[in-house]
């Protein structure tokens, strides 16, 4: 079977699994070796503002779940005989890409203002000779041990996106692993900004596996015979010289690239200075950063905070397999970190995904946020494409865009200044065996963060695939909206669901969990929630 079949088929059995619950509304619910190159002098092709928004189904699929992880020896690798020491110590090395073309752009349903916002864009190849590693133990605690096996040299591209003026800068680099579901996507920049950029921190794209250097068939399939392109054969003028030696080297090339981003010496930031560099990742790029904080982080120290966004029960294997073949797990994150780690979930990924197994407490290092309402891909994230995916009833259109810039803004605190973020309760389970999420009398979840979406509510949120939804549109969960009749049994007139909204709202902001620059956004959006005339 393909990697997609077996993806498909685990989604099918967890749905199935699951249809037995009896709810209120039906809610069954991703060193150098490269002396040749030239260094950085200049920068090159920048995009002025908008971004490619084509691809529109490649597009919803790429943001979501798991890259096929090429695996096997590569061409060229070699086994690692220097010490272990140097090989944890080695950064990437930076050069312009030739002078043609232009930036091949991650795939996004939205645009990007960077202009507006004083940001520049500019594209650089990194290069160095990355090692694989196997794990000598790999308890569920999140305690690896490791050891490097193969060595093999790589080039692979960044996308830089900073302010043009220092004056401007936070002192923050954000490294986000891009996602390789269906195509070369940054879902991180799209769920945190404005608030990255209101900032003023960097952002660095990394193309850590292989799938976005060398194409091949991505795990939620293309829209293309043969898979997707990669960039080499997108354009070989420009990206010809690049190499992936494959997704077993993959956690060393993203961690090389994190070290080499802190020295003054490469210009790939301009004039900036960082203080703090920091990984982010979504989706199967967030099981990728499962196993770097447990595994890599311990030994390279390559970044001042892991911020994991929508991972499931495992990480990924360090033999770069194929991530659709070990979704569930209970691999928790080890608590004996230097720097924090941040993990926002999901309803979809605590069911669907497997991570309720792995839950784990709040630490003075680790802080998790389940946010009620959520699915694991969601309106927000596809925009004015949602109605190109085919699903049979609206998509999610909880409140995760909100509540991930206001974590993202709690975990940068915590790293720059120590301030821990706020620690919520996480969902109530009415079953844990299988793991069933407990809901109130308007089908929405109980516990986790809380918002207007589920404390005031219009509509059933839910992240639980729909009856006969495939496996695209299951993680997407689903949006019921309440009738007519049934608003105003609940709030009477439409004057007093304002009033209990902006309470609700207010008391989401004073705890941190949803930033006060969103207000007056989302109480214009209460306002156009339609009531039947009085």
């Amino acid at each position: 079977m393909t990697d997609f079949e077996n993806f498909a088929g685990y989604l099918i059995g967890l749905i199935r699994a699951h249809r037995h619950v009896r709810m209120p509304v039906r809610w069954w619910r991703t060193g150098s070796g490269d002396e040749g190159a030239p260094q950085v002098g200049v920068k090159k092709g920048g995009m002025t503002g908008m971004r490619r928004t084509g691809w529109t189904a490649v597009v919803i699929a790429g943001t979501l779940l798991m890259a096929v992880c090429l695996s096997g020896p590569p061409v060229g690798a070699t086994t690692g005989t220097e010490g272990t020491a140097s090989i944890y110590a080695a950064a990437a090395t930076f050069s312009t890409p030739p002078d043609t073309g232009s930036i091949v752009e991650p795939l996004s349903a939205h645009s990007s203002d960077l202009v507006s916002y004083g940001y520049v864009e500019d594209e650089y190849f990194a290069a160095g000779t990355a090692h694989a590693f196997r794990a000598t133990a790999s308890p569920s605690n999140g305690r690896w041990t490791i050891a490097p096996t193969t060595a093999a040299a790589y080039r692979t591209r960044i996308i830089v996106r900073r302010p043009s003026s220092p004056a401007h800068f936070s002192g923050t680099v954000v490294v986000e692993w891009m996602n390789e579901s269906a195509g070369e996507s940054a879902p991180d920049w799209d769920y945190l900004n404005p608030e990255l950029m209101q900032s003023g921190d960097a952002y660095v794209a990394v193309s850590a596996q292989a799938l976005g250097v060398e194409g091949g068939k991505p795990i939620l399939g293309s829209t293309t015979a043969g898979g997707t392109k990669g960039l080499v054969q997108t354009d070989p003028a420009r990206y010809g010289t690049l190499h992936h030696p494959g997704d077993q080297y993959a956690l060393d090339i993203f961690a090389q690239i994190g070290l080499a981003l802190r020295s003054p010496t490469d210009h790939v930031l301009g004039n900036l200075h960082p203080r703090h560099v920091v990984a982010v990742g979504e989706s199967q790029s967030a099981f990728y950063l499962t196993t770097f904080a447990d595994a890599l982080q311990p030994h390279i120290h390559a970044f001042d905070g892991i911020f994991i966004h929508s991972r499931g029960g495992s990480g990924a294997a360090l033999n770069g397999s194929s991530i659709a073949k070990n979704l569930s797990g209970a691999q928790r994150i080890r608590t004996d970190l230097d720097v924090p780690v941040f993990m926002f979930e999901t309803q979809t990924d605590l069911i669907i995904l497997g991570y309720a197994p792995a839950q784990q407490p709040n630490t003075s290092r680790i802080r998790t946020w389940e946010v009620a309402g959520t699915s694991h891909a969601d309106a927000f994230l596809v925009g004015p494409a949602a109605s190109a995916l085919g699903c049979t009833v609206p998509v999610n259109s909880g409140p995760q865009h909100e509540v991930v810039q206001a974590a993202f803004a709690a975990f940068i605190k915590w790293v720059v200044q120590g301030t821990p973020p706020p620690s919520p309760p996480p969902f109530r389970l009415s079953s844990e065996k299988p793991p069933t999420l407990a809901l109130d009398r308007f089908g929405n979840v109980i516990g986790g963060v809380r918002t207007p979406a589920v404390d005031t509510p219009v509509s059933t949120l839910s992240g639980a695939p729909p009856s006969g939804a495939n496996a695209l549109c299951s993680l997407f969960g689903s949006t019921t909206a309440f009738t007519p009749q049934m608003l105003t049994s609940i709030y009477q007139s439409k004057a007093e669901y304002l009033a209990k909204y902006t309470a609700s709202l207010d008391k989401a902001i004073k705890g941190g969990f949803i930033l006060s620059a969103d207000r007056a956004e989302l109480l214009a959006q209460a306002n156009q929630v339609p009531f039947p005339a009085a």
